[in-house]
């Protein structure tokens, strides 16, 4: 078997503007290998290209960038050079096992739907597609079951269906292929970024500035898998990443921004505003469940801990969606409301600034 047939999946996914392959962060093995003892010193990538000749050379870079390939149990680039006796694995965010999705009675809102494609409102808490510990009830599952009666479409086909994904903990809009020409064609939109979509978050802090532009590169963060690091944007580590942002409502402890990626990596809204000092407000993984900004009185937690309660995720919704049509090239514009948690936190924080003003 070739070793990176196991990340053909994945690739579909990671030039998607939007984020995220959700998981635990936890690593599995899906190929091992040792390098003969009479191997000369040799460049990874090309010892794998070498010993693999379905995977490209560009699709073995592409996995070390990732962190998926382990010379020894450590990660290591593709500018590693293998010795006799390395033990190479691929190491991947999801468990080794039989991915075949099968439809599920789940209910889906759907936005739009024609022949060629279909917009759905994702509800956070529901996973987009199955991975660890999340094999059934997923978004794919849900979208099966919705296309059960439609013979041309496959949900177990990776030319047909999601074009690109959101994280499990966020909210809205997602946009399905029906057809294989349909995803090329809306695929092509999102790697030229020539598609618009904004989000809405809260996050802490009040900004000094009513918008701004950040441009940092992201990778995974090497000392914890379940996170993504931002590194200067003329390094080599990492991946090209800019976040627009808009203050819309100011809460004072607390910001409602709207942000518009101009590129899309995992984690980057979360990730590049962490790394301003604005984490997403409720964003455990990110550092958003300290109380960061505000009173240190008993009263003033206990509301904090209050909103935690009322929405227990980070404060993020995949709110419009603009792209153009693959058949008859009409623009078309989505617009999502958000979900109740987040309304009504927002609505706690509006409260709270006008009692406290």
């Amino acid at each position: 078997m070739d070793m990176l047939e196991e990340i053909d999946d994945l690739e579909l996914m990671t030039d998607d503007p939007s984020e995220e392959l959700e998981g635990d962060g936890q690593l599995y093995e899906h190929f091992r290998m040792e390098v003969d003892k009479g191997q000369e010193p040799v460049r990874i990538d090309k010892y794998l290209s070498e010993h693999q000749p379905h995977s490209s050379r560009n699709r073995i870079q592409k996995a070390a960038d990732a962190g998926f390939i382990h010379v020894n149990d450590k990660p290591v680039k593709s500018n590693y050079k293998v010795r006799p006796g390395d033990v190479v694995t691929l190491m991947l965010d999801r468990p080794h096992y039989d991915t075949t999705i099968l439809p599920e009675d789940i209910p889906l809102e759907v936005v739009y739907e024609d022949d060629e494609l279909m917009v759905i409102n994702k509800p956070a808490g529901m996973v987009v597609h199955p991975g660890c510990g999340n094999f059934n009830g997923t978004l794919v599952n849900a979208i099966a079951w919705h296309l059960k009666d439609l013979e041309s479409y496959d949900p177990n086909d990776p030319e047909v269906g999601l074009v690109h994904r959101i994280d499990k903990d966020t909210s809205g809009l997602l946009v399905v292929a029906k057809t294989p020409d349909a995803k090329t064609s809306l695929g092509k939109q999102f790697f030229n970024k020539t598609t618009h979509r904004s989000y809405n978050a809260l996050v802490w802090g009040n900004f000094v500035e009513d918008e701004g532009r950040i441009e940092a590169n992201i990778g995974r963060d090497p000392k914890d898998r379940l996170r993504m690091e931002v590194f200067p944007p003329d390094s080599e580590v990492g991946k090209p990443a800019v976040t627009h942002y808009k203050v819309l409502e100011r809460y004072g402890y607390t910001t409602l921004v709207e942000c518009i990626l101009e590129t899309g990596r995992t984690h980057q809204i979360r990730a590049h505003m962490k790394h301003i000092g604005h984490p997403l407000f409720g964003d455990e993984r990110y550092g958003g469940t300290e109380i960061l900004r505000g009173e240190r009185t008993a009263s003033y937690k206990a509301f904090i801990q209050n909103c935690f309660k009322l929405c227990p995720r980070q404060v993020l919704h995949a709110k419009t969606l603009v792209f153009v049509h693959p058949t008859n090239g009409v623009q078309m514009d989505f617009s999502s409301e958000w979900p109740d948690d987040m309304k009504a936190l927002i609505e706690k924080w509006r409260k709270y600034i006008k009692v406290n003003d």
